[in-house]
């Protein structure tokens, strides 16, 4: 995998220390608290997060792709080559609102392309606090500019060195900053040579083990039972790897003999030409055990993670809070120590605390010790620690949400979103007696199960907790403490409602992160839909659904979920004139919110009515000015709308809009393509009594562009001509460009001219069109009657040929560039015999190639399978072919994700029949 952080290549090693080393610097010289790279990749238009400083990247991970026509501050930089500076959120949400959407917290950034000559590698990012304007940080800018520019040259030299290796495929690296603090604690650094198996070990290292270098034996394992006794063997296996170059995301945790901590923290250091070695520190955490000592005596749980979401420290309380034992917690990510805490309001809530410097105030239900055996992962619940493209689960699997409590008899609010909340939407549940936490004792261990004071109070199951985060340089300290009324709250009584579901009330506004994401995903009005539902109703404690489309003044339904069925059939293509919510929101271009079924009626009399208990919202669809449709949400119970959620529901309803924008003219884009391509694509191949044919095309599902692969078969003389080819792209242009390419390779072959001619006749007119693409195409001509064949190739995958004993093999033709490059390209013609029942397989790279896979091991796998397909059958004009081509795609053809389009071609020799009687 080039340029993944698990590659021992010398060049990859050079590659990650580059970066990292132009990732801590520029932190330094920003002023940052965090930071990172962003690397190009081997897929076109795609840019990766090579290595994060500062942030816990499964707490990022929906930023460690990103496409350079995406509007985002990364994508700008690398596309137009600008650098961009973003000093404070408001000034982001005016030029990047999307990215905005997404972290919506108070911090600057700035955003440098690293450039050299001609070529852009990347872009260098740091994260920092916000200030007024951006001239308050030119000098810091300065520095990042310069930093990225030195980045630049060492990638181009590099790049000299060893073509085709400066991109980066893998997961980003994950790095702590530099320390901001000063430590008191006592460390020590060492050096491993993996060659000649010598290990050096500073003066203070030396002081820390107690061994004096007189009676240090110097070898490995000597110092791994110096360091750790009981954990050599994990020292000893960790410098192994290491000098694979895999050093280990985090630092080890260990303990003495006499079992004080001890952090132990590796990294490869690469001085060409010499092998690389290992370099260490070894760390005795100073203060820490005394302040440990004084944090374990406290009324209130404290836990502390570094920037990478390591648990540093638990006391007791904490622990007990949490549902886990002290061991448990230290040393392990927060998210694999508390598993329920895979929720996304608490992750938002940290990544606020993570990229702002105040302390940020919440609350979060713990659930039974029952419930949180079986709690959802993230990948149940849409958290971006799961996999990219996951979802949060169905509305209807969703227990409601924290704002569908609010009850019938709060005051209605007006329609509009002008109109005021009420001064009290509901009170908080009755209050339970709370007997506060338990004094401190003299006892630092955790008190016993048995003793926890707090009640339940939620037929949840669980307990409420309020959680404050303190963010600082290093890390961040975590209070925790059982919450039973509202003014245990410290944001008082915004804070008033519990719900049913165990979260919070404002649980709703971290969905703007996970829907725009989701959106910029979204290419056709149907996924647009799809995203709503899954993102937007479980916030909201939605359970009914409508998104009605405008065309030509009248609307029509494109999404429903939980009306009665039938019910929406009455309204549909309803004019815009109509006397109703859905159309008057999209006329007027307010949202419209009713509290209750009576408000509903109250302002629009005669109105059906699927329930008679509920609220509803309906939102104008509308991007720049113009109309799209309108979005109906529909709730269970009564309810009302603050006006923070008001404004978070009208902003994602001008995200929804652009989307649908987006896709009903990719959507034509997309109709236009197929279309052509289905017209230009053979209705038939040519036929002959000694050859069968078949050919199968798959259109790719991602993002459901319109490929350029294509296929045919041609008569040239007394032969057949089996042709195959891929335009590079997709779309109109790519499947345009095809269109060109097959009629000119059938011109040419209907001539009858040499494989070599065909080649490079084609490639004269690709580049005389100049449509901006490349091609790669094989040709083969072949005799059926002698079974000769003569075979030219232009960049594209060599063609497999089965034998009929079953022997199935890879035909190595030597050949040309790329149609559409140099006019001057050679195309040679090898010669081959295609025996009576072998099979030929001529197939595009969509059916071989996977992302992150070598292309190689799919050929094998493609040659395997053709190998199994059996022989041809012996009955003159049996129809073969179809059944082999069909289980050769079968995998393919059930694939949820196909990135890039398929053809096949497949041909196979009868022999001749036997002569008549005379």
């Amino acid at each position: 995998m080039t340029g993944s952080g698990e590659d021992a290549h010398p060049t990859a090693g050079r590659l990650t220390a580059l970066l990292i080393d132009a990732s801590t610097e520029a932190i330094s010289a920003a002023g940052g608290h965090s930071g990172g790279v962003y690397l190009r990749s081997r897929t076109p238009g795609l840019l990766r997060l090579a290595v994060l400083s500062g942030l816990p990247g499964p707490l990022f991970r929906p930023w460690w792709r990103l496409h350079v026509d995406r509007p985002f501050p990364v994508a700008d930089a690398y596309r137009l080559g600008v650098q961009v500076v973003l000093p404070n959120a408001t000034e982001t949400m005016r030029r990047y609102p999307q990215f905005a959407a997404g972290l919506p917290f108070q911090f600057g950034s700035l955003y440098v392309p690293v450039v050299a000559g001609s070529t852009t590698y990347g872009v260098l990012t740091v994260l920092r606090p916000a200030v007024t304007d951006a001239a308050e940080v030119l000098s810091e800018h300065d520095r990042v500019v310069r930093l990225a520019q030195e980045l630049g040259a060492a990638l181009r030299g590099l790049e000299d060195a060893h073509p085709d290796q400066v991109a980066w495929d893998g997961e980003p690296i994950c790095l702590r900053p530099p320390t901001a603090s000063t430590s008191l604690g006592r460390a020590g650094r060492f050096a491993w040579d993996p060659e000649t198996a010598d290990i050096t070990l500073d003066e203070d290292l030396h002081t820390l083990l107690g061994t004096p270098p007189s009676e240090f034996p110097g070898t490995v394992e000597a110092f791994a039972e110096a360091v750790a006794p009981t954990d050599a063997h994990r020292i000893l296996a960790t410098l192994r790897d290491t000098a694979a170059g895999r050093p280990p995301a985090l630092p080890l945790y260990l303990r003495a003999e006499d079992g004080a901590l001890r952090l132990l923290d590796l990294w490869n250091a690469y001085e060409p030409p010499a092998a690389p070695a290992v370099r260490g520190v070894v760390v005795a955490p100073g203060p820490g055990p005394t302040a440990d000592s004084a944090a374990d005596l406290l009324p209130d749980g404290v836990f502390c993670v570094d920037r990478l979401g390591l648990v540093v420290y638990a006391n007791p309380r904490a622990a007990q809070l949490l549902g886990r034992p002290r061991a448990e917690l230290v040393g392990r990510d927060l998210w694999e120590a508390v598993p329920w805490l895979r929720r996304p309001d608490f992750e938002d809530h940290l990544r606020a605390a993570l990229l702002t410097p105040d302390p940020v105030h919440f609350h979060l239900v713990r659930p039974s010790a029952q419930e949180s055996e079986t709690r959802p992962t993230a990948q149940d619940t849409g958290s971006p620690l799961s996999a990219q493209d996951a979802g949060p689960p169905p509305p209807t699997q969703d227990a409601g949400s924290a704002l569908s409590a609010r009850g019938a008899g709060s005051r209605p609010s007006g329609q509009d979103a002008g109109s005021p909340p009420p001064a009290q939407d509901a009170g908080p549940p009755p209050p339970t007696q709370d007997p506060g936490p338990p004094p401190p004792t003299q006892n630092a261990g955790p008190p016993p199960p048995t003793q926890d004071p707090e009640p339940a109070q939620q037929s949840y199951g669980g307990d409420w907790l309020a959680l404050s985060v303190h963010s600082g340089p290093d890390r961040l300290t975590c209070t925790v403490r059982p919450a039973s009324r509202v003014k245990d709250s410290p944001e008082g009584q915004e804070t008033a409602e519990l719900s049913e579901t165990g979260m919070s009330p404002l649980a709703p506004l971290y969905r703007p992160i996970a829907l725009a994401i989701a959106l910029t995903e979204a290419v056709t009005a149907r996924q647009v839909s799809a995203v709503v539902m899954r993102e937007l109703l479980p916030a909201f404690g939605g359970r009914r659904l409508a998104i009605y489309l405008l065309q030509e003044r009248h609307l029509y339904l494109e999404w429903e979920t939980g009306f009665p069925k039938g019910f929406l059939a009455p309204f549909e293509g309803v004019d815009l004139g109509t006397h109703l919510p859905g159309v008057e929101t999209l006329t007027t271009g307010r949202p419209l919110f009713f509290d209750s079924m009576e408000q509903l009626t109250a302002t629009y009399p005669g109105i059906p009515l699927d329930a008679t208990e509920g609220a509803r919202a309906f939102l104008p669809l509308i991007a720049s000015g113009r109309a799209v449709g309108s979005c109906i949400l529909g709730f269970d119970r009564p309810r009302s709308f603050s006006t923070e959620e008001r404004t978070v529901l009208t902003a994602l309803a001008g995200l929804i809009a652009h989307a649908m924008e987006k896709a009903q003219r990719y959507e034509s884009e997309t109709a236009l393509a197929r279309g052509l391509q289905q017209a230009l694509l053979p209705r038939r191949l040519a036929a002959h009594p000694q050859l069968e044919t078949t050919g199968r095309y798959l259109p790719g599902t991602a993002g459901m562009e319109v490929g350029g692969d294509w296929y045919d078969v041609v008569e040239s003389g007394d032969g057949l001509a089996l042709v195959i080819g891929d335009v590079q792209g997709h779309g109109v242009q790519a499947a345009a460009t095809m269109g060109q390419l097959r009629s000119a390779v059938r011109a040419f072959a209907l001539g009858d001219r040499p494989p070599d001619e065909v080649m490079s006749s084609t490639n004269h007119l690709l580049i005389d069109l100049d449509p901006g693409l490349f091609a790669s195409c094989c040709y083969i001509r072949l005799d059926p009657a002698t079974g000769v064949a003569r075979a030219a190739r232009a960049g594209h995958p060599p063609p497999l040929l089965r034998s009929p004993d079953g022997r199935t093999r890879v035909l190595d033709l030597p050949g040309g560039v790329v149609l559409g490059v140099a006019p001057k390209a050679r195309y040679p013609v090898t010669e081959l015999r295609m025996e009576p029942g072998a099979i030929l397989a001529l197939y595009t790279d969509g059916l071989v190639e996977r992302p992150g896979s070598d292309i190689d091991e799919g050929i094998t796998a493609l040659r395997v399978a053709l190998a199994k397909a059996g022989a041809p059958a012996a009955r003159p004009g049996g129809r073969f072919l179809a059944g082999v081509a069909d289980r050769l795609t079968a995998t393919a053809r059930h694939a949820l994700d196909r990135p890039d389009d398929i053809a096949l071609l497949l041909a196979t020799r009868r022999a001749a029949p036997p002569p008549g009687p005379h």
